[in-house]
């Protein structure tokens, strides 16, 4: 059984998209690899460069989490998960959640003790082609091809993520998308130092940290959430997603049940979920519960999985 198909796969239409969206976590994972390798070089004793080559380090965890989480999510079902492995995008999402707010909280507490501690930075200079040239102009181009690439890497990646329901690889877009201000701010600490201000650094690694701690924390509560079998809610924002209540709408309409509740939870990209009827006779045929679900699974690709249960009461299912 554990060799078995997954019964279960991507309509055709999404299919490419998935692919796409797996060549971009590729050319994402190379190009920040030379974007670390680069800030490495030239970051010299910056505390705002050493904050944005760590954020760019961590940048690779989502780009990564997501390609092997697509390698797992469409096994089939077996013995020991027969629930199937959809559930992977939501420990990827949660793993990466972790990451980031983890080092946010520590690059926090290294710049402000920088502050407290009054560290002055010196940014030299080296000689290029006979050349002296001032190292701060040496970062601020590093940190320019740190952020207008993965910029545009992240716009892609954004309507992609919308059409997969992924929320790791929208958690990565947005997060590159925004990119500009963590290498805008490092900018600033850098010139900064180079006007005299000591403390211009340490400060501007403070923001890019905080901005850090926000974007993990949010992701981190939004990872719990879905591990909490909360009830399904839209990639880009959290209100519910209306596909539930055109389920729910769905069931209104057999002429065999008198009342209903559904109920639904996200596992990954797809949904599982309970429908609770009170039919109108004692009796009700397999055969109509199982053209309940037929229809029910039309409705949306993100329907996986869902149970039909006739109850006399809709007490214990009702919030």
């Amino acid at each position: 059984m554990g060799n078995k198909k997954s019964p279960y796969e991507l309509p055709d239409r999404l299919k490419p998209v998935l692919e796409k969206a797996k060549k971009l976590e590729w050319i994402t994972i190379i190009y920040l690899s030379t974007v670390i390798l680069l800030m490495y070089v030239v970051m010299g004793a910056s505390q705002a460069m050493k904050t944005a080559w760590l954020e760019d380090a961590l940048s690779l965890l989502p780009g990564i989490s997501f390609l092997i989480a697509t390698r797992i999510y469409d096994k089939a079902p077996n013995t020991k998960f027969p629930y199937g492995y959809h559930r992977v995008y939501s420990i990827a999402f949660l793993t990466g959640a972790v990451a980031l707010f983890s080092i946010g909280m520590y690059l926090c507490i290294d710049s402000t003790l920088a502050l407290v501690m009054k560290e002055r930075p010196t940014i030299g200079s080296t000689v290029i082609f006979d050349k002296q040239i001032w190292m701060g102009w040496l970062m601020i181009l590093a940190l320019m091809y740190s952020s207008l690439p993965a910029m545009l890497l992240g716009y892609k990646k954004m309507p992609l993520s919308k059409k997969l329901h992924n929320k790791i690889l929208f958690t990565d877009a947005q997060t590159q998308k925004a990119d500009y201000m963590t290498a805008f701010a490092a900018m600033i600490g850098i010139l900064g130092v180079g006007a005299g201000f000591w403390w211009a650094d340490a400060a501007a690694a403070l923001f890019i940290s905080v901005s850090v701690i926000k974007d993990g924390y949010h992701n981190l509560v939004e990872a719990i959430k879905d591990l909490m079998d909360r009830r399904p809610v839209h990639v880009t924002d959290p209100t519910h997603d209306e596909l539930v209540e055109k389920i729910a709408q769905e069931v209104a309409q057999w002429d065999w049940v008198k009342d209903s509740e559904v109920r639904f939870r996200e596992h990954g990209q797809v949904y599982f979920g309970e429908i609770y009827v009170i039919p109108k006779q004692k009796e009700i045929s397999s055969v109509a519960i199982e053209q309940g679900i037929a229809k029910v699974k039309k409705l949306h690709w993100k329907i996986y999985d869902l149970t039909v249960m006739p109850v006399s009461s809709l007490k214990a299912y009702r919030f």
